[in-house]
């Protein structure tokens, strides 16, 4: 009986709390349908699909979220490359400072936002370089190349190098290697972690507003509607359709990861 109330206990608080954490999230779903533009009643004095197509014609929503996918994209593909090689060289190599190497690459993910937001809003204005496309995309993909770097590391581990000495016997080169063992090896993680950094680049706020300049991407767009009331329910379409897109690549990523976890080579 004792057993029976404990397990009853766990399943309310824990759904208390994932009620209490995804309530706000149902808030800003329902009043996307509403049809008051500027005040905020409830419940809703009714429904609409009108601010879906007010959100979509709107030329700044779409040259924002056209931003947003271009950045995200790049910096995955970069935090891919640039994150496989240096798991590869901690892997395979035993050096002085490896376990240093590995801390300063995944450090980014434990700094707050603000901070490597203002150090490299620094380290451009001290270079001199003009606020582009390509500023947001070093932002992105200082803390994405650490997302890609940890899942591809974690498979890496769980591959057993004698697959890679057994590759070498047989004469195939490095890239030969590469391709054909070491690649489907870590294929799955390649794939969770480019859905994660792809997630966090596209609604990624702080570390962009201290590298965008003048350039709005979707989350910068929807911080600054908040000050115009009659565009609240259009910001809440659009806030809306950033929790479904970067919701989505997390869920998949997840399920990815727990379904390879603990195969090896």
């Amino acid at each position: 009986m004792r057993l029976r109330a404990k397990h009853l206990g766990l399943r309310l608080s824990t759904w208390a709390v994932l009620l209490f954490l995804h309530f706000p999230i149902f808030i800003v779903a329902l009043y996307a349908f509403t049809t008051e533009s500027s005040a905020f009643t409830f419940p809703p004095p009714g429904l609409t699909l009108e601010w879906f197509e007010v959100a979509w014609n709107n030329g700044d929503v779409r040259d924002a979220l056209s931003l947003s996918l271009r950045v995200a994209a790049t910096a995955t593909v970069i935090a891919l490359i640039l994150g496989t090689m240096a798991a590869a060289a901690v892997w395979r190599r035993k050096f002085f400072g490896r376990e240093a190497v590995s801390l300063f690459i995944v450090l980014p993910i434990a700094l707050p936002g603000i901070v490597t937001g203002i150090a490299l809003r620094s380290a451009i204005s001290i270079g001199g370089i003009p606020f582009s496309f390509w500023t947001i995309v070093i932002g992105h993909a200082t803390f994405a190349v650490a997302i890609a770097y940890n899942n591809v590391a974690a498979r890496m581990r769980r591959t057993s190098p004698s697959l890679l000495e057994a590759s070498a016997d047989l004469g195939a080169n490095g890239w030969q290697t590469f391709r054909h063992v070491l690649l489907p090896q870590i294929r799955p993680a390649l794939v969770a972690g480019g859905m994660l950094a792809f997630a966090l680049s596209f609604d990624e706020i702080i570390v962009t507003t201290f590298t965008a300049g003048n350039q709005q991407t979707l989350p910068i767009w929807m911080f600054t509607s908040l000050v115009r009331p009659r565009q609240r329910p259009m910001t809440n379409v659009v806030a809306l359709f950033v929790v479904a897109l970067t919701f989505i690549p997390i869920v998949l990523a997840t399920r990815l990861t727990r379904n390879t976890e603990g195969t090896t080579g």
